[in-house]
């Protein structure tokens, strides 16, 4: 009998293990280049790290952790929220930039391999029902009832 959580922990496990093989020439984690996409792909101000804690689906002391580490390499700053006086906003840095597009282009070509055992079509379908499939987590995992 086939079960989910095993074959998306084996599955995620085995495509992360990959990636930060593929990617630790360049110094970062599979975490770090989450957030220099999300960062990428976000206004120019940046996202606040309760923003990335919220994307990443993690705790805010390990994105705490990460978004220091990141500054301390000069690939994002943390300049203060313009209306909360507690809170940072995380902005991504020129050597940032760089290191995502880098680390991108193998995201994306390590993707083709994975996916290479099925047609087009079911690549399309496999990501729009694990997509699905996410957001059902989600929501179990904020309290809601099924829908």
């Amino acid at each position: 009998m086939r079960r989910l959580p095993p074959l998306l922990r084996r599955a995620w496990y085995s495509l992360n293990q990959v990636f930060r093989h593929r990617i630790a020439s360049l110094g970062i984690t599979p975490d770090q280049y989450s957030i220099l996409r999300w960062l990428s792909e976000s206004p120019v101000e940046g996202l606040t790290q309760s923003d990335i804690t919220d994307l990443m689906a993690s705790d805010p002391n390990t994105i705490a952790a990460i978004v220091r580490r990141m500054e301390a390499a000069g690939l994002v700053i943390r300049p203060p929220h313009e209306r909360d006086r507690r809170a940072k906003r995380v902005q991504i840095q020129p050597a940032g930039s760089a290191t995502f597009s880098e680390a991108h282009s193998i995201a994306i070509e390590l993707q083709k391999n994975v996916l290479n055992d099925l047609t087009l079509a079911e690549s399309d379908q496999f990501l729009e029902l694990l997509e699905k499939v996410a957001d059902a987590c989600a929501r179990q995992a904020n309290g809601h009832k099924p829908t």
